[in-house]
Order: structure tokens, then C-alpha cells, then sequence
């Protein structure tokens, strides 16, 4: 299993914090991001850092994948965020799963993960916990949690995040002016 993809999001981990060093806190929260810029111009890219959530989630047995930016930043998106969005398959074993992970790393207000869509925050990370109950335009994404890529972090957990092509598609099922941005980032990848 490659490291390649967990590599390159350590790399983008490490560049968020030189990029926010000197960034003042403005009270703007990831769920305040605009459709241009992104989750990278709010409060969240501050000290953002998804890799303990991550190995969280490998250690509490959950198959959540990555989705939005950090996938994007994993298949070699230059674009910085400010959050980790991830896909789940609603079920409640992984309610349980992800419980297990946001409690390991600081969420002392759990979400209700009877909803589909809800929103978390952790040490490090905050994001969308969705699952395919949530409308995707057009898009099925059931198909996305059985295709999902893998790749081992050199701290020894395994990160699960959605394929390219199955990234490319959210994207453009969003449609969002980011959305398509990053799309096109991601197609011009492919070729």
C-alpha cells in the first residue's frame, strides 16, 4: 500500500500551518466558508491538522472515507482547507465506530448521527459527517464507500478516501464555484 497520498497530506498539514502562522483569528467558522475561497479562509484552516482524527478513526475500526478538499489535497490539489469532510455509510455500527473516534479526540458534544448530514468538531478538525442519505444532486454516492482508495500514513494507520473519478463527480454534483474549480484541478490530474 502506498504512502504517496498520506505524504501528501502531511505535506499540505504542514503548509496550512506556515500559511496561517501569523493569521489573526476572526471568529469565521469552516461552516461560514464561502463558495469561492473555501474552508482555508476561515478560522478552521488555524491550527488545522486531521491526522490524529484519522488514525482515531482507523484505531475505533470505522470505514468513513475522506471526501472534499483533504481527498482533493491526497490526489495532489495544491488548494489548502480549513476541515475534514467524510463519507459514511450511515449504518450503526460505524455510528458507533465514529463515536468512538470524536470521543478519542476531544469532541465533548457528539452529534446526533441518526441525521445525515451533521456537522463535528475535534482537536485539530472539524467537518461534515455525511452519509448517502444526503441529497448529491444526481450523484448515488453509495458506490463511492466500496471504491474508495487507500493508503498507509508513515505513523502506521490506514487512511480511506474517495477515488479520484468518485471525487471529480461530487465535485461537479455540488457545483459550487470551488466545486468546479477544484474539479477541473482534479480532471487535469487524470491526464
Amino acid at each position: 500500500m502506498s504512502q504517496t497520498a498520506a505524504l501528501r497530506l502531511r505535506r499540505a498539514v504542514a503548509r496550512t500551518e506556515d500559511a496561517t502562522r501569523e493569521r489573526v483569528p476572526v471568529g469565521r467558522r469552516p461552516g461560514e466558508a464561502d463558495d469561492l475561497l473555501g474552508t482555508f479562509a476561515t478560522d478552521g484552516a488555524l491550527g488545522f491538522d486531521p491526522l490524529p482524527f484519522l488514525q482515531a478513526i482507523h484505531a475505533a475500526g470505522s470505514h468513513a472515507v475522506v471526501i472534499g478538499q483533504v481527498a482533493g489535497i491526497m490526489h495532489g490539489s495544491t488548494e489548502l482547507t480549513g476541515d475534514l469532510d467524510l463519507l459514511w455509510d450511515g449504518t450503526p455500527d460505524e455510528a458507533h465506530a465514529l463515536r468512538d473516534a470524536l470521543a478519542r479526540c476531544g469532541c465533548t458534544d457528539l452529534p446526533d448521527l441518526d441525521r445525515p448530514h451533521v456537522g463535528y468538531r475535534v482537536t485539530g478538525a472539524s467537518g461534515d459527517l455525511c452519509t448517502p442519505a444526503l441529497p448529491w444532486g444526481a450523484m448515488d454516492v453509495t458506490p463511492c464507500l466500496a471504491s474508495a482508495e487507500t493508503t498507509r500514513d508513515p505513523a502506521g494507520f490506514t487512511i480511506r478516501y474517495a477515488a479520484l473519478d468518485d471525487l471529480i463527480r461530487m465535485r461537479r454534483a455540488l457545483g459550487r464555484p470551488k466545486d468546479h474549480r477544484r474539479a477541473d484541478e482534479l480532471a487535469r490530474l487524470t491526464t
